[in-house]
């Protein structure tokens, strides 16, 4: 099973309100060693993050010039953060945010997508529940190769292909998960090189797998991750 943001999230968040001070925000980043805060209204609902990007704009003499003529949006919503005093007027808003039940994949590609290194994590209800933040989505690298190598050999080769015991091996050292063994279909060998290479923690895959050949069905065909399983049973 593939580890979602609810696993890794930091779950005890420091918020600031609209209000909040530029040196308050400055110092509770210190305090807590964070790169960002979400930001509150007086509900309590998510309104914004302010990121230490956000406040690093205060230090260009540029943006506190007049605007030019023709300049893009994006270099004047950095001016008027560059002059904001409060938290509601230096947040990015609205933010970008990520529910606990995204797996570790989903919100890296969010995250590279949006160009941002953390995400506020909302509830269903719209409830601010925790924050997760690039290191955070690391921490799935750490886990023990035998956890992988388990998941691997019980959940999918004997789980989900129905194999017998020691009909494919895996083996995994530092993360990276080496398959040898003979497959029925040879479209079953990339698709369980895909498969294995989803798991989480797996840094890589060294196929050294074969198939049977003169099958009428190798013939290339499109096919779905579910239907090779069903069709190797």
């Amino acid at each position: 099973m593939q580890r979602t943001v609810n696993d890794v999230m930091t779950r005890t968040v420091v918020v600031v309100g609209e209000s909040a001070p530029f040196k308050e925000i400055v110092r509770l980043m210190r305090e807590y060693r964070v790169g960002a805060l979400p930001v509150v209204d007086a509900d309590g609902a998510l309104v914004g993050v302010v990121t230490e990007g956000d406040l690093l704009l205060k230090g260009d003499p540029e943006l506190h010039d007049p605007p030019r003529l023709f300049e893009p949006p994006e270099r004047r919503a950095e001016r008027s953060k560059a002059r904001g005093l409060v938290a509601g007027q230096l947040m990015t808003s609205p933010a970008c945010t990520v529910n606990p039940d995204a797996t570790i994949a989903e919100s890296a590609r969010l995250m590279r997508d949006r160009g941002v290194k953390r995400l506020p994590v909302l509830a269903p209800s719209g409830l601010l529940v925790g924050i997760v933040s690039q290191p955070d989505l690391l921490k799935v690298f750490t886990r023990p190769d035998f956890e992988i190598e388990r998941e691997v050999v019980h959940e999918i080769i004997e789980g989900e292909l129905s194999l017998e015991p020691g009909t494919v091996r895996a083996r995994v050292r530092d993360g990276v998960v080496v398959l040898d063994g003979q497959l029925e279909r040879r479209a079953l060998v990339p698709a369980l090189v895909d498969r294995v290479r989803a798991v989480d923690g797996v840094v890589a895959v060294e196929s050294r797998l074969s198939y049977r050949p003169g099958r009428t069905e190798d013939v290339p065909v499109p096919v779905t991750w579910e239907r090779l399983a069903i069709g190797a049973r």
